[in-house]
This record gives structure tokens, C-alpha cells and sequence, in this order.
């Protein structure tokens, strides 16, 4: 029998002033229930419970070791219980993809702390994806397929890979119509993922790859954008880093009937059953708040 348990029948017995009424109340024979307090006097050395004829009655050192197992019992069911919001606290490490960081990832992380005094956070902006157990990390935001099956996702939406191009470049070098019209234009290749000249695309459930000969190559998101919307040429992005661009007429979406298919947003963890307080409930606050997002909705 667990020691615990053992303190716990010992309790039992002298609320209830017998051994057949704490065995009732602990669905124990009566048997058990006196072998176990036995065992329990034996390892104590002293005797615990005096047998009358009418009742049961603690001795000294019965009160004396029912009133530490009352305090140790208390201890152990408040260390079990789940703390209230307003308990999360600790350091939170978060990572996620540079642009999406900045603009949504950010703020929700800011208002987390806003309401949890307790909580500091480290985040990290990286377009490579940064490995959580190595780096010590709780929470990713991830935008594409998942190579470890056995994190734990929570979907936010989906996003997708956009053509685009300042309207003053189109009316200079014209509007390509389909993937192989690209070899004739200007190309910005954002080479933060991969530095491979080709793009995939897809049509009536075809892939299809092009190879470039891009005459702008970036390892920075931010910096490729700038270099679209100023009219140095055709490049690709993902949907929400160039939503508000499309919508002021910055940018125009090209060979929409050839994109490929979205890819999912999902905030992931390696917690699971024993998930820490605080990646709970950062988890359960930005969720809802990001798959929120219009840029989410992959449109």
C-alpha cells in the first residue's frame, strides 16, 4: 500500500471512531484495514489506536502523527491542483517566423504579458525553423508541413504562396499568363528557406516546377518585399506578407489558377499530458486570438 494511503486509513479510523466504518468509507475489508494499521504501528514503534470494546480511541502519539498527516495530506492535494490564471508565471520562449512575428505574433505575446503580471517572455524571430528541444524552447509558431509528427498542434489557418508584382513593373515588361511566361521577366528570389532557383506550381491538381534565372537574390524577407513593391520585379511571398500591399494596389497577384495548395499555421509544442501552466495557457490565449486573423483564412 502507498505510504500515503497509509495515512489516509489512519485518519480515516479516528474520524470515523471504527475500523468497519473507515473501511466502509474506503472500500477496504476490515481485514486490510487491520493489517495495514498494524503494518503502520510496527514501522511507527509505538501503538497508535487504542481497541476498546465500544469504541476506537487515538493515542498520543496516534493525534501526534494524524495531525502531520492532516498537513502532509493537505500539502500533496494543493501541489496536484492546477493553478488559477492569475498564478502562471516564469519565463516563456516562443519562436516564430520573422514577418509573422513582428506583425501578429508580437502583439499577442504582448497582451499575454499584459495579463499575467508573473510572466516574462523571450522571443525569437528566425525564418528557419529552430529546433524546440535544443533551443530550450516552449511554444513555435510553424507555417508549412511538419517534419516531427510528435509535437503537439494547435491549427491556426492557412496561407498561401502568392506571385506578385508593382503594377508599374507589369506595364513595363508586361503580365505573364502562365509559369513558362516567367523566363522572359525580371525575378526577386527570396533565399531564406531555400536558395534553389525553382519554383512549384500547381494546376487541375498538376505540379508543375520552373526554373529561374532571378536577377535579384535576398536572404531577407522584409527586404525582398521592398524590392517588389519598388518594381525591381516579379517574386513570390506568402499571402499575409503582402496582404496590405494587395489591398492599396502595391502589389497585383499573378497566375492565381496556378498557386499551390496552402499550406497550414499552427502553434506547436513537445508538451503533451504533463503540458507546463504557462505553455497551457499562453496556447489557450493566443490561439483563438491568431486563427482570428484575416490573413489566416488563405483566400
Amino acid at each position: 500500500m502507498d505510504r500515503l494511503d497509509e495515512l489516509a486509513l489512519l485518519l480515516a479510523v479516528i474520524d470515523s471512531g471504527s475500523l468497519a466504518a473507515a473501511g466502509r468509507r474506503l472500500r477496504r475489508s476490515p481485514a486490510a484495514m487491520t493489517r495495514t494499521l498494524a503494518a503502520l504501528e510496527e514501522r511507527l514503534g509505538a501503538r497508535l489506536i487504542e481497541r476498546t470494546t465500544r469504541r476506537l480511541a487515538p493515542t498520543q502519539a496516534g493525534r501526534d502523527l494524524a495531525e502531520r498527516a492532516r498537513r502532509l495530506l493537505a500539502d500533496y492535494d494543493s501541489a496536484l491542483q492546477a493553478p488559477a490564471a492569475d498564478t502562471v508565471r516564469g519565463t516563456l520562449r516562443i519562436t516564430g517566423p520573422t514577418v509573422f512575428g513582428g506583425r501578429c505574433l508580437t502583439p499577442v505575446v504582448a497582451d499575454f504579458l499584459a495579463e499575467h503580471p508573473g510572466v516574462q517572455a523571450d522571443l525569437t524571430l528566425h525564418d528557419r525553423n529552430l529546433d524546440l528541444i535544443e533551443g530550450e524552447l516552449h511554444v513555435a509558431l510553424r507555417i508549412g508541413p511538419l517534419a516531427d509528427s510528435s509535437l503537439i498542434v494547435r491549427k491556426l489557418g492557412q496561407v498561401r504562396r502568392l506571385l506578385v508584382a508593382a503594377p508599374d513593373y507589369l506595364a513595363r515588361r508586361g503580365t505573364p499568363l502562365e509559369p513558362g511566361d516567367l523566363a522572359g521577366h525580371e525575378v526577386i528570389l527570396t533565399t531564406v528557406v531555400s536558395a534553389s532557383p525553382e519554383w512549384r506550381f500547381e494546376h487541375r491538381g498538376k505540379p508543375r516546377a520552373v526554373r529561374l534565372e532571378p536577377r535579384l537574390r535576398v536572404n531577407n524577407v522584409e527586404a525582398a518585399l521592398a524590392a517588389m513593391v519598388a518594381g525591381r520585379g516579379i517574386g513570390r511571398a506568402l499571402s499575409y506578407q503582402v496582404a496590405e500591399d494587395l489591398a492599396a494596389g502595391r502589389l497585383v497577384r499573378l497566375l492565381p489558377d496556378f498557386e499551390p495548395p496552402p499550406l497550414p499555421v499552427q502553434l506547436v509544442t513537445v508538451g503533451g499530458r504533463f503540458m507546463p501552466p504557462l505553455v497551457r495557457a499562453f496556447l489557450d490565449f493566443a490561439a483563438p486570438r491568431l486563427e482570428r486573423l484575416a490573413v489566416l483564412r488563405g483566400s
